[in-house]
């Protein structure tokens, strides 16, 4: 049980390993879409490649899309990427180096899927079975051209009445089989070759600036889900204070009906957590109305802090220090950072 809790603790944490878990997902769905597909060629001249590079091409689209949808970090980059400057430039190579690792992603499933078609081999006999050169083949010197295109046309379909046990049929769709797992395998090795360059070659380079992009890429999502987490803090300790609020004036109002109404409201009485609360619990409860709420909003969106501490100690003071000795052992992470 602890080593459970430990391993949902590291993915929680770690943005990177989540995206690689969604990342391996997303590749055995689409092994276990493309083994669950019945595929059928329409064995129709007009129609034989239009079906088959669009089931080809189509559902690499779509799990692209999906890759997209399922990384956080897409929409987190073009949030930094759309942001105003304010008080904090924006790093172009940062964004590059989010848009690189989103992509990888992304286009993780989409290359299984199309690998998996190619090494296959049926889209593609579908595809092109009608652009095959018959010069190549002896078995088409007896007939007319409009019997040849008829006959190409109806490779795929190994139970139609016109080319059922046909040499010819069997070695057209022999020669794409062949010619797409070539394909197949060719690109596979080219994508093994390109990582394995890729991660051989990388350490003989600087390391300097992919360091500082990949901790600035950490860094600009971890800010981003600690502000969510303390946004959802102050929201629940507003609407706390708010619903006591609301139970104090109920209360005058009751009183009210026995002698004369006051014409002041209530004071509004603390929170029970305020009243151990330090400086964490302070920063929170300072914004205590509509209009600051959607004033420190819109300052966070149009000017983000500086990434310089010294510039305002009196502002972050120690709400940035997450493992401060005087925390309590049971404090969350959200409660020791401030915006």
């Amino acid at each position: 049980m602890d080593k459970f809790r430990m391993l949902f603790q590291h993915f929680q944490s770690s943005s990177e390993s989540v995206m690689n878990g969604i990342c391996l997902l997303l590749a055995a769905v689409t092994v276990k879409l493309y083994s669950s597909f019945d595929f059928s060629c329409p064995c129709l001249a007009r129609y034989n490649a239009l079906y088959g590079l669009g089931l080809l091409l189509t559902p690499p689209l779509a799990l692209f899309l999906c890759g997209l949808l399922a990384n956080r970090q897409s929409v987190v980059m073009v949030e930094e990427w759309r942001r105003p400057t304010g008080h904090r430039r924006k790093d172009p190579g940062v964004i590059r180096y989010m848009c690189s690792a989103v992509l990888q992603r992304a286009l993780a499933a989409p290359v299984v899927w199309i690998l998996l078609a190619l090494l296959d081999g049926k889209f593609f006999v579908c595809a092109f079975s009608s652009s095959v050169d018959p010069e190549k083949f002896l078995d088409f010197a007896n007939m007319t051209p409009s019997q040849v295109q008829l006959f190409l046309s109806k490779v795929p379909c190994k139970e139609d009445e016109l080319v059922r046990d046909s040499p010819a049929r069997k070695a057209v769709s022999r020669y794409l089989r062949c010619l797409s797992q070539a394909i197949g395998w060719s690109v596979t090795l080219l994508l093994i070759v390109l990582a394995f360059l890729a991660r051989c070659l990388r350490p003989c380079f600087d390391q300097t600036v992919f360091l500082q992009r990949r901790y600035w890429s950490n860094y600009v999502d971890l800010e981003q889900k600690l502000f969510e987490e303390t946004c959802c803090e102050q929201a629940r300790d507003f609407a706390h204070r708010c619903v006591l609020y609301f139970f104090a004036r109920m209360r005058s109002e009751l009183r009210g009906l026995r002698r004369d109404r006051g014409t002041e409201p209530p004071e509004m009485p603390e929170p029970p957590e305020a009243l151990g609360g330090g400086s964490g619990k302070a920063h929170l409860r300072a914004v205590s109305s509509q209009e600051q709420v959607d004033h420190l909003l819109s300052a966070w969106y149009s000017s983000k802090p500086p990434l310089d501490l010294r510039a305002s100690p009196g502002l972050w003071g120690v709400g940035l220090s997450h493992r401060a000795p005087a925390a309590a052992p049971g404090t969350r992470l959200s409660q020791q950072t401030h915006v």
